[in-house]
């Protein structure tokens, strides 16, 4: 869809004469904000980008698609239209369901980012908001969840939602009795208005969002993927770091079954000079395409089997417990992985003052207790920051920016 010129607001500032060369130009006095556009869904926002252009301004100081040409003494530039995303207030949030990371680009990320921090007000400040009065949200728990089934329930009372909710959705649910995952969607979505999904199958929210007519949220799908997760992880990362381009990231433990490193490496894949060093017993290594998608974005990543000299590099060190529930009855491996790497005294003596020890929870013995005194120890901020941006999720998918 073209920009209609009714949008801009234009004032022709004549013709001026600057060494012997006259200059015509507009002036576009309008601002982002004002002249957004949407189209079903996504945003497909046209904007004009304009800098005063003087004669002895060089082409190269704008963008490559800046065409210029000269007639009848005078200098003429024609400005390309682009697309921008709409984060505007009362805008369509952009996505219909959160199923995986490679959903978010780093504008949405910032956006985002600046909603959480509006909920963190909301939070402490106005306990009684009824941003989401009338919405009922669902919880549907295949497997056992704290922090994360907590913190969404939480989450939407605290903006005037309610909430059905389930436990362990996989015996205490129709699911025992053999009924299909679609089955049950159709069915919940049918008393509420968002669902939120965490399920033992790879790719099991996929098909949930495929078969709702509301929206889903993964959280957590088996070994797949745990997108809220590395969304507060990246959310607490800013925070604690200061900055997310530049950065070197060590993530250790469980890096074949953790579906937090792998959504959590999709995200920083967004970001500039990015660093990532995998720590891992060898028979839970990173997955191989991981590898290749940090690769295909030119993102620098490393193996390494020596904890200490990693963190000594890192600004941050992302630690996970080696994960039994997905070793099924080989025990022997679990037994061989466990206890290999864990972030105790001697890894913080090494560490850099500023850089932060983080964990996804719950943990065992992978970060010893004594490291919580210590203030890089940023696990129980970063599972607090989970409510801010779980707040921020329903409220985007449900009523928008």
């Amino acid at each position: 869809m073209a920009a209609s010129s009714s949008l801009f607001s234009t004032s022709f500032q004549g013709v001026m004469s600057f060494q012997n060369t006259n200059l015509c130009y507009k002036e576009f006095n309008c601002r982002y904000s004002n002249f957004i556009r949407k189209q079903s869904s996504h945003s497909n926002s046209k904007y004009l980008t304009h800098s005063r252009l003087f004669p002895n301004e060089r082409s190269s100081e704008f963008g490559q698609n800046d065409k210029f040409s000269q007639k009848n003494g005078f200098l003429c530039r024609t400005l390309k239209i682009e697309n921008l995303p709409s984060f505007s207030v009362g805008n369509k949030f952009q996505l219909t369901d959160v199923i995986e990371s490679q959903q978010f680009d780093r504008d949405l990320l910032s956006a985002i980012f600046e909603v959480a921090r509006d909920m963190e007000k909301i939070e402490k400040n106005s306990p009684g908001s009824q941003i989401l009065k009338g919405y009922l949200m669902a919880t549907l728990f295949y497997e056992p969840s704290t922090r994360t089934r907590l913190s969404f329930e939480s989450a939407m009372r605290r903006l005037g939602g309610e909430v059905l909710t389930t436990e362990n959705a996989r015996e205490f649910s129709s699911a025992a009795k053999g009924e299909t995952l679609e089955d049950t969607i159709r069915t919940v979505e049918g008393y509420s208005d968002i669902i939120v999904m965490r399920h033992f199958e790879s790719g099991a929210a996929k098909r949930a969002a495929a078969t709702a007519g509301i929206p889903v949220i993964n959280a957590g799908d088996g070994p797949g993927q745990h997108p809220t997760q590395a969304l507060l992880d990246v959310y607490t990362i800013e925070r604690e770091i200061g900055k997310l381009d530049g950065i070197k990231v060590a993530l250790v433990g469980d890096l074949a079954n953790g579906r937090t490193v792998r959504s959590l490496a999709y995200l920083l894949a967004r970001y500039k000079d990015v660093k990532i060093y995998f720590v891992s017993p060898d028979v839970v290594k990173m997955k191989d395409d991981i590898k290749d998608y940090l690769t295909s974005r030119k993102i620098e990543w490393e193996e390494s089997s020596d904890l200490m000299e990693v963190a000594s590099k890192c600004d941050v060190v992302y630690q996970t417990r080696i994960q039994r529930e997905r070793f099924g009855e080989r025990i022997d491996l679990y037994e061989e992985a466990r206890g290999k790497y864990i972030v105790d005294s001697h890894v913080l003596e090494v560490m850099q003052k500023h850089a932060v020890v983080m964990h996804p929870l719950p943990r065992l013995d992978e970060i010893t207790v004594d490291v919580d005194g210590d203030p890089r120890a940023a696990y129980f901020r970063q599972a607090k920051n989970g409510l801010y941006i779980r707040m921020a999720l329903l409220k985007l998918l449900l009523v928008g920016w």
